[in-house]
């Protein structure tokens, strides 16, 4: 091969390189915007308000909590299920506990199952949109108001669908900066 053969080669591979690491930097934003567009996966919608229409067609909604693995919090929904109408406006909450000596900051994922109902299952407030911070032995009730858009009765795949399982895993997240300072200026001041 000629030098001008390498050249074109190694160009080609580089950019090749450039290409695969940009294509694979927009892919978790790119997810993400397509599953809110569409529901896909379970992601759910968020509404200023209440529903504009209450439907007489009740739907089951389940609740259910899990923890990541070494998140040492106790966390489970209050009620397991509620059953409302189409449209109304449901409040459900959550309990968590953080049974340890020190304090854990947390951050909640989520989805709906099933899947193609998650385009329909709007959340007006939840404690999954923003972290949550839990001193030592604090136990706290965390609620989530939520409906299910009255548009479901319209898509053929959601024809079926009689219960909705809404499920939260929490995450330990690393604390916020003022509270790492407040817990290092109290360690000092015990030394």
């Amino acid at each position: 091969m000629s030098a001008s053969s390498n050249r074109n080669l190694a160009f080609r591979l580089v950019a090749l390189v450039v290409f695969m690491g940009a294509m694979a930097y927009a892919a978790v934003p790119f997810y993400n915007w397509f599953c809110r567009v569409t529901g896909y996966g379970g992601v759910t919608n968020i509404a200023e308000g209440a529903s504009n229409a209450i439907l007489d067609r009740k739907v089951t909604v389940r609740f259910d909590a899990s923890l990541e693995r070494g998140m040492p919090w106790q966390f489970k929904p209050v009620k397991r299920e509620m059953t409302l109408r189409i449209g109304e406006t449901g409040l459900a909450f959550y309990e968590a506990t953080n049974p340890t000596d020190h304090k854990i900051a947390g951050t909640a994922s989520y989805n709906v199952t099933p899947f193609a109902a998650g385009n329909y299952f709007t959340k007006i407030d939840c404690f999954c949109f923003t972290m949550q911070v839990l001193e030592p032995g604090e136990t706290v009730m965390m609620p989530v108001s939520f409906y299910v858009d009255p548009e479901i009765i319209d898509d053929p795949e959601s024809e079926y669908i009689h219960t909705i399982t809404l499920s939260y895993t929490f995450h330990e997240t690393d604390l916020p900066e003022d509270e790492v300072s407040l817990v290092q200026t109290g360690e000092n001041q015990l030394n």
